[in-house]
């Protein structure tokens, strides 16, 4: 029997702290609330009992972050997508920020194992002065494992309405797409990382944090290995995307997390107090 889950993970400000309600139906569950820099910032952890989703299975993670409050999500492991004979297994992430709210969307990355269906979806609406940090990371097949995306499919679609659209759909037998320069030059993972606003960045601060982020590229690719390619840009002016490809996942994930640890402080003036899950 496929399995059908959903949680709902609701963030308020009450009094000088962000706290979460939520509810779950089927496999999801959140790990408790964490506070490692104070009360103003809610860490928490969703983990998935099952470990992985296969043909026919849904998962809905509903996240609603209210007006001034700051939420700070990720995962303990991959979502994994094991293979199927024909239904399409689904993962499908809303998120609505309230004015001047903030939330990091930190998980691990999903794997797509050869002969998979799957589909993963994430999108966001933005209030006034709402800002969103996050990313999104897929890795095609196992390569260390020996075991190739060589037959299954992956789709995804990551937006914003109205502002930023970005989707694929990737077919193990599309070479093409897989191997030519043009596509993914035979890289297997795949990365987008993004700080999303809901009004539009100054100039000076579009510029600013721009800069902070390529400059954390040019030291991070020169230590990294030479076939792990990165680039960031302003698509519009409530937007910093930044895009990787990589034989591996975790030279790319290990990308991502150097560049939240400068772009975090430059944003906002935090602290880069790294999720606790990451050490584990």
């Amino acid at each position: 029997m496929p399995w059908h889950a959903q949680l709902q993970l609701h963030y308020r400000r009450e009094a000088q702290r962000t706290v979460l309600h939520h509810q779950h139906n089927g496999p999801l569950r959140i790990l408790k609330s964490l506070y490692p820099e104070g009360d103003a910032i809610c860490h928490n952890v969703i983990i998935h009992p099952p470990g992985g989703l296969v043909g026919g299975d849904v998962l809905n993670v509903s996240l609603h972050v209210d007006a001034g409050a700051h939420a700070l999500v990720s995962t303990p492991g991959a979502t994994r997508f094991y293979a199927s004979d024909q239904a399409t297994a689904t993962q499908q992430v809303n998120i609505e920020l309230g004015a001047g709210s903030r939330l990091e969307w930190l998980p691990l990355e999903s794997i797509a194992y050869p002969g998979c269906l799957a589909h993963n979806s994430v999108q966001a609406t933005l209030a006034e002065g709402a800002e969103w940090l996050g990313w999104d990371v897929t890795a095609l097949g196992l390569p260390t494992a020996g075991q190739a995306f060589e037959q299954g499919r992956f789709s995804q679609r990551l937006s914003i309405p109205g502002l930023w659209l970005e989707q694929a759909h990737i077919d193990a037998q599309d070479t093409r797409l897989l191997n030519s320069p043009l596509g993914l030059d035979g890289q297997r993972c795949l990365g987008t990382m993004w700080l999303a606003c809901g009004t539009a960045l100054p100039r000076e601060r579009r510029e600013h944090l721009l800069e902070v982020v390529r400059s954390t590229l040019d030291r991070a690719l020169g230590q990294s290995p030479a076939h792990m390619q990165a680039g960031a840009t302003c698509p519009n002016t409530n937007m910093l995307v930044l895009r990787a490809v990589a034989p591996l996942v975790e030279p790319l994930m290990a990308l991502f997390q150097q560049v939240w640890a400068e772009l975090r402080p430059a944003a906002w003036g935090l602290s880069n107090t790294p999720p606790r899950i990451w050490r584990v």
